[in-house]
Order: structure tokens, then sequence, then C-alpha cells
């Protein structure tokens, strides 16, 4: 006997076929799907819809891990790398903190570009084989964020003793300027150099030259950059009206090399220097290039042979690099320039010096070191005004709790904020503590008052004789600390990117 037609469903849709006879049933015969798993309350239009996002962070996701492919493709890029050894024999380093710290140095390789290209883009003669551009990019222990330091070249520095390896000929410590370190004695000065002065342990050399830079841009299809005001600057031929322009690997040369646009000379060089490196990697991600395997080999393969490294860096170090940058935008506010004391600042033999703040640049070295946060509140929330000056606030952190690591994060934090933190954190005995207190002599309940300001949801508890030493029990509510300024403002010369100096119609 036939059996009867199948209903259709309501609203018209056909029913779905009958199942082919043989094939096993994905799951028991109620309509429940396979291991207890839950249908998706949306309807099948919406998952549907939700498919093609699922295909793309599928393929993003496979693209930017290390495996299969990805990994044979991020290898081959590594060993196009050339390679240095600038951390040899060296001795007496700094302590490793946590993070990474990359020395990233640009360098004058005009002796690779076209005559008619250093005609063009007035890049003059012979190079003079120095370094162009310094910065520490730090990346987090967590991988999820990195920070970028600007060291000016003309920065007063001394640089060790050494022996320098063409002549065999010892020289001992003196001021130079601190690019002279690449022309004296190459990446192993520089980076003993960058070391002596910040205190801050160097895990990896990243060299890019003239050549390297402008291939990255022209192969990215160029970078999109901003002005407010007309830019022109006769030594590099950079002409820019105000507005938005797009500037091909010469023309972007121009401009992050410019020094006679302000009145600040190479600090503001630096700080273009910086909004240009967040465009280039904004433009380099939102173009594609992290996601499309041929695209990223063509990119890395034409710009690889005018970059060099130490050995230690590789295709696993350039995916975390990338990974932790992708985040960065023309605003970012983790580009900062070393806080600045005295502008030239004369010195004999050597000339016109940049001289660092002494405080201001401790407590950013502080911070690199503590694995925290450089922001200057300058982007993003405003400092909050305390009576006292954080700089004046000595404080010892104590970890109350049984979590690992709890003192040294508070620590740190307060640092980069500007308290006079001890920089050695003590467990307390009492290892409970459930909310972060803050203890005082009555005779500094201000500078206890712009303290706990700093420690959102902190209490105060007075003790009598405690000392100008304020203590800090952290406790399991720490979150943050919040930054806080006195009530006159200082100005230590520091500078961060801000987002209204890039914005234009």
């Amino acid at each position: 006997m036939p059996h009867p037609p199948r209903p259709r469903p309501s609203g018209g849709t056909p029913a779905p076929p009958p199942r082919r006879p043989g094939r096993p049933r994905s799951g028991p015969r109620t309509g429940a799907p396979p291991d207890g798993a839950r249908r998706s309350a949306a309807p099948p239009r919406a998952r549907r819809a939700r498919w093609p996002m699922r295909a793309v962070t599928g393929c993003s996701v496979l693209v930017l891990t290390v495996a299969g492919v990805g990994h044979a493709l991020l290898s081959s890029v590594g060993s196009g790398i050339g390679r240095v050894d600038p951390f040899r024999d060296m001795k007496n380093r700094p302590a490793a903190g946590d993070g990474t710290n990359i020395l990233l140095v640009g360098t004058d390789g005009r002796d690779k570009i076209s005559q008619e290209e250093r005609k063009k883009y007035r890049l003059g003669g012979a190079p003079c084989h120095c370094t162009d551009t310094i910065m520490i990019v730090h990346i987090s222990e967590d991988r999820r964020r990195a920070s970028v330091v600007s060291l000016p070249r003309d920065s007063y520095a001394r640089i060790p003793a050494h022996t320098d390896r063409a002549t065999n000929k010892h020289h001992p410590a003196r001021p130079v300027k601190l690019n002279a370190a690449y022309a004296q004695g190459g990446p192993q000065l520089t980076v003993r150099t960058v070391e002596h002065m910040t205190k801050v342990k160097i895990d990896h050399y990243l060299e890019v030259d003239f050549t390297s830079f402008m291939r990255t841009v022209d192969k990215v299809g160029g970078v999109e950059i901003c002005t407010a005001k007309p830019l022109k600057d006769s030594h590099t031929g950079l002409d820019l009206t105000p507005g938005k322009h797009r500037l091909n690997g010469g023309e972007a040369l121009q401009y992050v090399r410019s020094r006679h646009i302000d009145a600040d000379s190479d600090l503001g060089r630096m700080q273009r220097q910086q909004r240009f490196m967040a465009a280039l990697i904004q433009r380099a991600t939102s173009s594609g290039v992290l996601l499309n395997p041929m695209k990223f080999r063509e990119v890395t393969g034409s710009v690889l042979g005018s970059v060099r490294a130490d050995k230690g860096f590789g295709s696993e170090e350039l995916l975390t690099l990338g990974r932790a940058m992708r985040r960065f935008t023309p605003s970012s506010s983790e580009f900062q320039t070393v806080p600045i004391g005295t502008v030239g600042y004369a010195v004999r033999g050597v000339g016109s010096t940049v001289k660092w703040d002494p405080a201001g640049s401790r407590r950013l070295f502080a911070a690199l070191r503590a694995d925290q946060p450089i922001a200057s509140p300058t982007v993003g929330p405003r400092k909050t005004v305390v009576d006292v000056d954080p700089r004046t606030i000595r404080v010892q952190v104590e970890n109350g709790t049984g979590t690992k690591g709890l003192g040294k994060r508070v620590d740190g934090a307060l640092r980069a904020t500007g308290f006079r933190t001890t920089g050695a954190p003590r467990d307390a005995k009492k290892r409970d503590v459930r909310q972060t207190v803050v203890l005082y002599d009555p005779r500094w309940d201000r500078s206890a008052k712009s303290l706990s300001t700093a420690l959102p949801g902190s209490k105060l508890r007075a003790v009598k004789g405690q000392g100008a030493t304020l203590k800090v029990l952290a406790g399991a509510d720490f979150e943050k600390v919040r930054q806080v300024r006195a009530q006159k403002p200082r100005d230590d010369g520091s500078s961060a990117v801000r987002g209204d100096e890039v914005e234009c119609g």
C-alpha cells in the first residue's frame, strides 16, 4: 500500500528529501543532535548568514598560526633574513624582565637605491653607515600588547669601552651621540650602548634599511597619511598640502626623514615616524597581506633581502611581532618618545645633543622592564588630579594574596604612573587580603589620599610612627592603577602620538 504524501511545512517550504537507505543516522530518532549538543536558537537563514564570517575567521586563524602550510611559509620567510651577532661576548647585561624587547634600527642604506631614485628623493651621495632611527619594541608577556619607545638619534650617550674589530684598536668609554655607536661598532656596540642607557635587556635585534622600507610601502600599495598643516622640507623634497595623501615608498622615505619642518627638529620627525609606522601596520593588515599567504610571501620576500636580525629572530618571532602589532592604529597611545630633559645639550667634542630627563626616562624603562603599559594619558582617559605629586610619594608594595607576581604587577603599575616605588615588592604575612589597603603615617595623610586615588576601591589605614614611606597591601580586588597627576602638570618633554595630530577632513 503506497504511503500518503508528506505534508509540506507551513510557509510553503518544500519538505526535505527522504533519507537514503543504508546511511546511518547521525543521532537517535528523537531528533536530538549527536553527543547532546544543543541546536542553535537562530533561524536557518541567520545561521547561513554567519557562515561567511566563520569562514573568514577560520582562514585568519589558519594563516596566523604556526602549523602546516603556515609554518612552511613562515620558515621560508625567516630563512630570507640576513644574520648578525649583536650579542657576542656581551657581559654584565641587565637582568631579563617580562615580555620581549626588540631593538629596531633603521639604517642609511641608500647605496642600494638607484641613482635616479636618489636624485628624485634627494638622498644625497654616499651613505653615512649610521642609524637613522632607533626604537625599542616591547611585546608583552601575554603577546597582546606592543609598546614602541623612540630613542632620539642625537641622544647624549656614553658608549662602553670596546675594541674596533676592523683595526683591533681599543677605545675607552666616552660621550657620543647615540647614532654614532652603530658607525663605530655596528649592531653589537649599538645594543651595548642602548642597554647601558636604559637598563633594559634587549632580546632581539632587527635592522631595516632605506631600501626595505621603500619596498615595503610600495608592495602594500602605498600608505595614507593625513596632515592638518602644510609639510615642506627643502632638504628631503617633501611638499605636502593639508589633507590626505597616499605616499609611495620614496615619498614615505621623505616623510619620515624630514627634520626641517618643525622647530623641534628630530623630535618632530620621530613623531612622524611613529605615526607612519602605525599607518603602515594598519595598511598591511587592512589590505589582507597577513591573511593572504601568497601576498604575504610576495611582500616579505621582496623586503627581507635588506633586513638583518640576530640568529634567534626567526619565523616564530616574526609571527609574534605581527600579531602584537596588528592592533595598532595611527593614534595608538603605545608609541612614545623617551622623556627629554634638555634639547641642545652641548658636549665638548661631540656638539649639540639631546639629554634625557633622568626621572622620566627611569620611570619609562622601569615600566618596560615590569611589562607595564607605557601609554601617556594624553591619549584616552585623562589623569585624575590629586593634591600631592606622585613623584614625591615613596611606596612599598606588599602582596597580600596567594597570587604569584601580584606585588610585582602593582609595583610596576604604580612606578609607571609616577610613584617612587621601591622596586622590590614583598610578600605580606597575611595572604588572604581581599580589599587593597594603603597604610600610612597620619603625618602624610595627603600623600596617602593621593595614593589611594590611584588605587580604585582601596581603603586607608593610619599607622602611627610608620614614617614617610607609604605601604600598599595589595588585595584580591586589585585590577589597575588609575593615572593621576598633581595640580600643576609637569613638562618633562615626553611625547606620545596624539590622534588629533593626524585627523583632518
